[in-house]
């Protein structure tokens, strides 16, 4: 797999390789307060070393999303520790999660595209959360992106005359055009058929080998197990298994 663009996100200046791209130590999360409160995450820990595909597993209300927001810069760390790329994400402010964010890809179930725009446009806004140095060369970077899952001759259609699996590769683009270290996945297949969705999925694996990107994927779908490094399994905001993939189908 080329890249995507010419030129990488720049790695942060304390992230070396060798440090985990995801690293929890007694992570806990709740909500509300007071009589109210309930408690989502209860002490995690969690280590997830660069360019592994991990999936996220546990039934609903178990905490996964939660946990991906965390680690994804999407909501602020309460109590514990969560490292992203070296970096401790607890008593960050929104600024310092902000540019934690230009090293991370989204891909979310609900693909999340503009109607009025194109193919093309929707990835272009994936490299606007970089500023504008990412943006003079946007068309070229946004092209071979779009050609990377398979959209080349796709690049000026509305999402209206993409089908399902379409649309989400236009999304997924959208987060790879930025060449992020951390990819995040949340129910990436759940709308898509068998085949589309061993497709998405397929890509991301590939993402992993070639470019070290480090994917994290929450999902329910049994049928892409076999593309992940390890199954990561929780239940009732807590941890309960890790197994590589390999174990995890044997049994």
């Amino acid at each position: 797999m080329g890249p995507a663009s010419t030129d990488s996100p720049r790695m942060l200046a304390d992230s070396p390789h060798s440090v985990p791209a995801i690293e929890t130590r007694g992570l806990c999360h709740s909500f509300g307060g007071g009589e109210a409160k309930l408690e989502v995450l209860h002490s995690i820990d969690l280590k997830i070393e660069r360019g592994e595909v991990i999936i996220l597993m546990g039934p609903s209300g178990s905490g996964k999303t939660t946990l991906l927001t965390l680690v994804g810069c999407l909501r602020s760390v309460q109590t514990g520790s969560a490292k992203l790329l070296g970096q401790e994400l607890l008593g960050a402010d929104e600024r310092h999660l902000m540019n934690m964010r230009r090293h991370l890809g989204f891909i979310f179930q609900a693909h999340n595209l503009h109607n009025s725009l194109s193919a093309l446009q929707n990835v272009r806004m994936g490299l606007e959360v970089h500023g504008r140095a990412s943006l003079k060369q946007w068309r070229v970077a946004c092209e071979n992106t779009l050609k990377l899952v398979g959209l080349g001759d796709r690049l000026h259609y509305l999402p209206g005359k993409l089908s399902g699996g379409q649309k989400q590769r236009v999304a997924i683009a959208r987060a790879l055009v930025g060449n992020p270290d951390v990819v995040f996945a949340d129910e990436p297949t759940a709308a898509l058929d068998r085949a589309t969705g061993q497709q998405v999925v397929s890509l991301l694996r590939r993402l992993a080998d070639e470019r070290k990107t480090t994917v994290f994927i929450v999902t329910h779908d049994h049928r892409i197990l076999d593309y992940a490094d390890r199954i990561v399994r929780m239940e009732e905001g807590r941890i309960i298994d890790s197994t590589t993939a390999v174990q995890d189908l044997a049994e």
